[in-house]
């Protein structure tokens, strides 16, 4: 019976959802990266005169660079079909339909639409992130009992038929407006929070963000930054977390000094590097989590640096991780408070190491 019960957290439970998500995005988390830096290189190069936006190398660049995130639920739709086990093309059709060009229209022109009656919420698809992940979590449901019954003769084009004849006028209806209220919730959760105090927003992101990371809880918050840059066109809270990275570097550096394990010394140098380049699941897993102080001096020296962040309200232009290589994001308002904090942070965590100590491991 423990077993049992075991086997069914293990299926339901929170590791689950966890890994889920983290399974949707982690795919297309470099390509994201590589859209947004090249979108905020193009908009250096406009603001400084160096290409206009009437030029054709720009509109191609932009249009490369801006596609991914106007497609994004395409991207989304084949990474959680692939996740979950439902049928990716049948998938990548539902994300289309969202976007299609008579449907922007009909949205854009404000005369609206019905289906069989039913108002359909203007809602825009662009960029978004909830709605079709709910749609595909109900594409996989759908396609169960219809694999399970469909004669094999018809199954083949009947089933992705049915399945997108329930699964799309479903997403219009009920997934669409909810999924936009949500992603408008926790923006506006955050937005009051932030305008409350922009450094108290800065200190608790700050603090809390790498131990997101190290449970997977970061890919929860990624809809709420894309959904600020579709309403606001910048969004505040990636900055804040920039200090944090640069923050497991310095513990990283420091225990690179500070141990006498020389496989400890190698670890702590390559992972320093890592995560200056930002990635710091190496250092978290490496370093931070099993040693603990170096987890508690990059906490708290990662909600310093977030406080400096939030005083000069510094923004990014477009999504990408904080990263030595995604500086180019970040350089709109607020860059050089978002950069000092970003050194300042490896400093200050370096130096808190030599505080704390920590005990070797054999």
């Amino acid at each position: 019976m423990d077993k049992i019960q075991k086997d069914k957290n293990e299926k339901f439970g929170f590791n689950k959802i966890i890994d889920i998500i983290s399974g949707i995005f982690i795919p297309i988390i470099n390509v994201l990266m590589a859209a947004a830096v090249l979108k905020g290189i193009l908009m250096i190069l406009v603001s400084m005169d160096v290409l206009l936006e009437t030029d054709g190398i720009y509109q191609i660049l932009y249009a490369l660079a801006d596609g991914f995130f106007y497609y994004l639920p395409v991207f989304l739709a084949y990474t959680t079909a692939k996740q979950i086990g439902a049928d990716r093309f049948t998938a990548i059709l539902i994300a289309l339909a969202l976007l299609h060009p008579n449907i922007v229209k009909a949205f854009e022109s404000g005369t609206g639409l019905e289906f069989f009656g039913f108002p359909v919420k203007q809602v825009s698809y662009a960029s978004s992130v909830i709605p079709i992940v709910m749609a595909i979590f109900l594409l996989h449901f759908v396609e169960k009992p219809l694999e399970r019954y469909l004669p094999e003769v018809i199954k083949g084009f009947i089933k992705p038929l049915l399945a997108i004849i329930i699964v799309t006028p479903i997403t219009f209806l009920i997934f669409g407006p909810f999924g936009t209220f949500i992603g408008n919730g926790l923006a506006s959760a955050y937005g009051l929070l932030y305008n409350f105090s922009p450094v108290l927003a800065g200190i608790c992101l700050g603090f809390v963000w790498q131990p997101m990371v190290s449970v997977g809880l970061q890919w929860g918050i990624i809809p709420v930054i894309i959904n600020n840059i579709n309403l606001y066109g910048t969004d505040t809270i990636l900055p804040m977390l920039g200090p944090g990275v640069f923050a497991q570097a310095g513990v990283a550096a420091a225990v690179s000094i500070m141990a006498k394990n020389k496989k400890l010394k190698s670890i702590g140098i390559s992972t320093s590097i890592t995560a200056i380049l930002g990635t710091t699941e190496p250092v978290l897993f490496g370093i931070s989590i099993p040693y603990k102080t170096p987890m508690l001096a990059a906490c708290i020296s990662g909600a310093i640096g977030g406080g400096i962040v939030g005083y000069f309200k510094a923004k990014a232009v477009s999504f990408a991780f904080p990263s030595l290589l995604t500086m180019v994001v970040y350089m709109g308002e607020g860059f050089y408070g978002f950069l000092v904090s970003c050194i300042l942070s490896f400093f200050i965590a370096f130096g808190l190491m030599f505080v704390f100590r920590f005990k070797e491991k054999e």
